[in-house]
């Protein structure tokens, strides 16, 4: 599948990885529309790269239905699907304040793990519509993993326990929807420069940094958008979880 032939969903598209992969798609020639809950500065992401935007928790399964059918609307078709709607709080199992606030743990599975799945679940049935290509593909689902999946921090357990959910469904979903000529990809980034990290201030920006083998920097969020795009043209990637993070692996 090439970019410039490509209808995409992307969620979390209102800003850092997910506006980062909606910016690169859409200057390749895609078709994008924008799945954020955040209404103006989706709208404008959306109106700077020609696309269309749908505000959508991912979370509710009428809100992503709605999403879904209003971006087949104004598309077409969907053929991309690329989860990047996530959060990252974080909280030890016991600290000074007692346990694990039961509520953060549900929030965080909620929205990076059943979100995901949400999202990827109904891409995939209006995928099935589309006419195969020589390879009978008819579409492609990235979600976004996490290097915490696989050496999760202190303080990290909701947001590892979520992100290794996301590792954990995307070889089986891969395998569901084969018949279908869907692929399912999931990318697991290291630490990336996005509006989150870039509040921390330079000093915490460089001390993270500086763990990360070669190169010795914070990942670029256009870095992740190109390698969504190289699934996307990849046919032969299926059921594989990639880590982009510059070899590093978190103490």
């Amino acid at each position: 599948m090439d970019l410039k032939d490509a209808a995409a969903v992307i969620t979390g598209g209102a800003s850092g990885l997910g506006e980062a992969t909606a910016r690169y798609f859409a200057e390749q020639g895609a078709a994008v529309t924008v799945f954020d809950r955040d209404t103006t500065r989706g709208s404008q992401v959306a109106s700077e790269i020609g696309g269309h935007f749908a505000e959508t928790d991912v979370t509710q399964e009428s809100s992503v239905r709605s999403a879904i059918d209003y971006a087949k609307t104004e598309m077409g078709r969907i053929t991309v699907a690329v989860n990047c709607a996530g959060i990252a709080d974080a909280a030890k199992t016991v600290g000074r304040e007692g346990p694990h606030p039961l509520q953060l743990f549900q929030r965080t599975i909620d929205i990076n793990l059943i979100g995901t799945f949400n999202v990827a679940r109904m891409a995939a049935e209006a995928m099935q519509e589309n006419a195969p290509d020589t390879d009978g593909a008819r579409g492609v689902i990235i979600n976004t993993a996490s290097i915490a999946a696989f050496d999760g921090q202190k303080g990290q357990t909701a947001y590892a326990a979520s992100k290794g959910g996301v590792v954990g469904l995307s070889l089986p979903m891969a395998r569901d929807l084969a018949k279908l000529g869907i692929r399912v990809m999931a990318i697991a980034p290291g630490i990336f420069m996005t509006p989150m990290l870039a509040g921390l201030g330079e000093e915490v920006q460089a001390g993270l940094a500086a763990d990360v083998p070669c190169p010795p920097r914070l990942g670029d969020p256009a870095e992740f958008g190109r390698l969504a795009g190289f699934i996307v043209r990849c046919g032969y990637l299926n059921g594989e979880v990639i880590r982009i993070d510059g070899a590093l692996r978190m103490r």
